[in-house]
């Protein structure tokens, strides 16, 4: 039995890489994702709310800079949507929900990514969450792309990754993630076209940050944190890919030690800077 109502095995998310910030290519071959777990496009018109003397309530509501934003969550195939966290690309992400007989598209354009987590746990499937902040949403009743291209190869497993530190395989770790952060700020300026919308999406500081949990083997790592000693770490991202972190430093270590378990050692860390290739 038909119903009108969506459901997530009736939802798809595509991505294209801008030209022009906010202007979505003509007739574009769509990009996957990978494979998407979750997808939360979120429009939120900021409204405006105006009291005056006079009245208890409300006396006018005008809409404010609109908000477009969304978040997915997925496992990853390869770095191609990921990358632009470091390269802040503009994209075009659409997000469009499929029947026989009808199709509502959103699509989110003049995207950047303001933060993209990664984790990693031992006999899991890496996992991976952007959230993307836009300029508008639009939205129709037709897909836009004239192609939409999936990937064949398989997404990234705990055994297709690896943990290096300065250099050298760091064969202890169990889990891991790490945080990069852009702070993207919604500049809007005055002008009577489209005054609703942002204009600049620029990055600003950007924060780098993460942790390992390790097997407590050795004392290196409290050795590193009370030295004080800076270092790098590089995660792999399957195949050829990684993310390589630059001047790191723990910011802690704690030892969990309980009666009937092996004691782990979580190591948050900071770095300054990091690439993705």
């Amino acid at each position: 039995m038909s119903t009108p109502m969506f459901g997530g095995h009736e939802a798809k998310a595509y991505f294209i890489e801008e030209t022009t910030y906010g202007e979505t290519p003509a007739n574009p071959t769509m990009a996957a994702i990978g494979v998407v777990q979750e997808a939360e496009p979120t429009l939120d018109a900021n409204l405006v709310k105006l009291r005056g003397i006079g009245s208890r309530d409300l006396q006018f509501l005008r809409k404010g800079l609109r908000q477009a934003e969304l978040k997915i969550t997925y496992n990853p195939q390869n770095i191609n949507l990921l990358q632009h966290v470091a390269t802040l690309t503009s994209l075009s992400v659409e997000v469009f929900y499929e029947k026989p007989s009808n199709i509502i598209s959103v699509l989110h354009k003049g995207c950047r990514i303001e933060s993209l987590n990664i984790e990693v746990s031992a006999e899991e499937m890496m996992k991976v969450t952007v959230e993307l902040v836009g300029q508008n949403i639009a939205v129709g009743t037709a897909k836009i792309g004239a192609n939409y291209g999936d990937y064949s190869n398989t997404p990234v497993a705990w055994h297709d990754t690896y943990v290096k530190k300065d250099g050298a395989p760091l064969e202890r770790v169990t889990d891991y993630s790490f945080n990069i952060k852009n702070n993207l700020k919604k500049i809007a300026v005055i002008r009577s076209a489209n005054g609703h919308l942002l204009k600049y999406l620029p990055g600003r500081h950007r924060e780098i940050s993460g942790e390992l949990i390790c097997d407590f083997e050795n004392k290196d790592e409290l050795d590193t944190l009370l030295n004080d000693t800076e270092f790098s770490l590089e995660f792999g991202l399957g195949g050829s890919n990684k993310a390589v972190f630059s001047g790191c430093k723990w910011d802690s270590s704690t030892l969990s030690t309980r009666a009937s378990e092996l004691v782990a050692q979580k190591l948050p860390f900071t770095a300054k800077t990091m690439t993705i290739s």
